[in-house]
């Protein structure tokens, strides 16, 4: 009984390898192109598998983050920082103008 738990736990992590490769995007493959890796994978059971997730997966998209993920404070925020540059903008177009009128917000 144990021995077929572990080659149905070893055929699920087989399986789950060779879904990876095929839905893993083009860009986020290292070291081999991704057909090279699903040939790996697939010739090459398990070690194969760990060697994709070792060197051809990219970390960062695989699930794990080593930096910060949000901006800390505002002026991190590339969107805030790109909202006062528009004020700013529509500021001086409304004193070239002479309008001294605001916008409703």
């Amino acid at each position: 009984m144990l021995r077929v738990v572990g080659l149905l736990l070893l055929v699920a992590v087989y399986i789950y390898f060779v879904i990876d490769v095929i839905r893993t995007p083009r860009g986020e493959v290292r070291s081999l192109p991704k057909v090279v890796w699903l040939l790996v994978v697939v010739f090459v059971p398990i070690v194969g598998g760990l060697l994709w997730l070792w060197l051809g997966r990219d970390w960062p998209s695989f699930g794990f983050r080593f930096g910060r993920r949000a901006p800390l404070a505002p002026d991190d925020d590339p969107a805030f920082l790109k909202q006062l540059g528009d004020e700013v903008w529509s500021e001086r177009m409304r004193q070239r103008r002479g309008d001294d009128t605001r916008p409703s917000e």
